[in-house]
């Protein structure tokens, strides 16, 4: 229950990677907060990316060199606190003589290799591909390549990371709570939430964060009534995921002759996945989907790389992220994709998130907290730098190398001698998805009997459990999507008998809210 007797510090509205980094920066700062997200945590674009970590390799042509050095800065701090959820990943770009030369990309990877101290990963190289690996899947008229370094990222189980870290730290996370109104009242902020009951409640805070991403205009406009708002321009990325297209683990970066670019990356072990477009879309960004012309485009721009071809019939799984976007009058391709932070202090601080991508929300949020330091005398400094994410901190229980990778295969072979009994599939999928908090998450099982009943494929009623008790799991798209891409491997049927599991602890749920 909200504590509504004492007014918190801060007062967040939005739960996707940006409004969940600011909560665990804040938490961990000693402030008191208070997230609030309609929806599911990350239910929307922070779920829906492209799932890379990386500088920004294209960000170069439009000289965002700020951008890109961050960016890089960024990755490397995301590889070493969450190795679990974040690991290295070899793109390819095959060379395309009639548009960008050869000479523009070396000099753009030199730039990207030296513009911020990278310690983890390898740097950029020519490759022939008529010798290489990654050039097996490719049509013959594409002979070299050039190959460099980026970053995965899970990034919907990064978003309920970050929440999970700030719930610990003693923030108060609300999923599927909006908030209705906020107003400026002797010195605070006045707030209504409603739950997904229709309960509403009042809560008070000395400032608000407005981190509500392709919602961040409304918000000011409808339930804030503010003045004045920046304009966003919304952008849908749409990306479809195909039966794997190649064995090996190399992804690729495709140039387009329309400018974009388009990836092909290995997926969830037996698919790829390819994205993404660049369509304005006005209207309400939590209709945005894949459309018929977006999957046309995609399979167009791969069938011209690749020997295998595909068709629209191919697509097992398509989804659409909407990016909120800093209004500079480019086309949606070139619009920056760089943040904005805009504090209004009067008599209660009142901070706006524009823009982002997650590479950078960390450095968002930390900047966030500094802009906060003197408005609410915020003494303790910055300290997620150097933080694991939880489940990252593979040094407690292994002798660390200082390579994450090759630590987080230590990991697995401890957790595979410590528990032999669990398949080796599953143990991975649950070191991928827990890290250390495999421990917590299977509670002393000794046996797959202890798990519990097998309700789906893989899916046990222990990992249920956890995801419901710890990680804010109410539905099976919850589970399924994102908190694991299950959805992906389970059989028809799956969801239904989810659904029936966690039916019991909603229906308690709802009826504890009305007492």
């Amino acid at each position: 229950m909200i504590q509504t007797e004492k007014p918190f510090d801060l007062l967040i509205v939005g739960g996707g990677i940006n409004g969940v980094g600011i909560a665990r920066d804040a938490a961990g700062r000693g402030l008191s907060v208070a997230l609030v997200e309609k929806d599911d945590l990350g239910a929307h674009t922070s779920s829906s990316s492209t799932k890379l970590v990386h500088g920004g390799l294209r960000y170069l042509e439009h000289y965002e060199f700020g951008l890109v050095r961050k960016s890089l800065a960024e990755r490397e701090v995301l590889l070493r606190n969450a190795p679990h959820i974040v690991w290295p990943l070899r793109f390819l770009i095959p060379h395309d003589p009639s548009m960008r030369p050869v000479w523009m990309i070396r000099i753009g990877l030199f730039l990207y290799d030296h513009l911020a101290r990278r310690e983890i990963l390898p740097g950029s190289e020519t490759v022939d591909l008529r010798r290489h690996e990654a050039g097996q899947p490719l049509k013959e008229q594409w002979r070299a390549g050039i190959m460099y370094s980026d970053g995965w990222v899970d990034d919907a189980r990064l978003v309920v990371l970050n929440a999970l870290d700030a719930a610990e730290r003693g923030a108060t996370v609300l999923p599927r709570t909006r908030c209705v109104s906020a107003r400026r009242d002797d010195g605070l902020w006045a707030a209504e939430l409603q739950g997904a009951g229709g309960d509403r409640r009042t809560v008070r805070a000395r400032a608000l964060v407005n981190a509500a991403g392709p919602w961040a205009d409304a918000f000011l406009r409808e339930a804030v009534n503010w003045p004045q708002v920046r304009p966003l321009r919304l952008v849908k990325g749409s990306h479809i995921v195909v039966r794997r297209l190649f064995e090996h683990p190399y992804a690729y970066i495709f140039q387009n002759p329309d400018k974009r670019i388009v990836f092909a990356i290995p997926f969830e072990g037996e698919f790829t996945l390819i994205g993404t477009t660049d369509v304005e879309i006005h209207g309400d960004p939590g209709a945005a989907r894949c459309d018929a012309a977006e999957v046309d485009y995609l399979c167009a721009m791969i069938n011209r790389y690749f020997r295998r071809q595909i068709t629209p019939a191919d697509v097992v799984w398509t989804y659409s992220g909407v990016r909120p976007l800093l209004d500079d009058g480019a086309d949606a391709s070139s619009i920056t994709r760089d943040y904005r932070l805009e504090l209004h202090v009067g008599d209660a601080p009142l901070l706006s998130v524009w823009g982002g991508k997650i590479t950078t929300y960390r450095a968002l949020a930390e900047e966030a907290a500094q802009l906060l330091a003197r408005p609410l005398g915020i003494t303790k400094g910055d300290w997620t730098d150097a933080a694991p994410m939880p489940g990252g901190d593979l040094g407690t229980v292994i002798a660390a190398s200082g390579d994450p990778m090759a630590d987080f295969e230590q990991f697995c072979a401890l957790q595979a001698r410590q528990r032999p009994w669990l398949p080796a599939t599953l143990l991975r999928r649950y070191a991928r998805a827990y890290g250390t908090r495999m421990e917590r998450m299977l509670d002393g099982a000794t046996s797959l009997a202890q798990l519990g009943e097998e309700i789906a494929p893989g899916l046990y009623e222990a990992e249920l459990d956890y995801l419901r008790r710890h990680e804010w799991a109410m539905t099976a798209d919850d589970i399924l999507w994102r908190r694991s891409k299950l959805g992906l491997h389970l059989p028809a049927g799956a969801a239904e008998r989810i659904e029936r599991w966690l039916a019991p602890a909603r229906q308690f749920k709802a009826s504890a809210a009305t007492v």
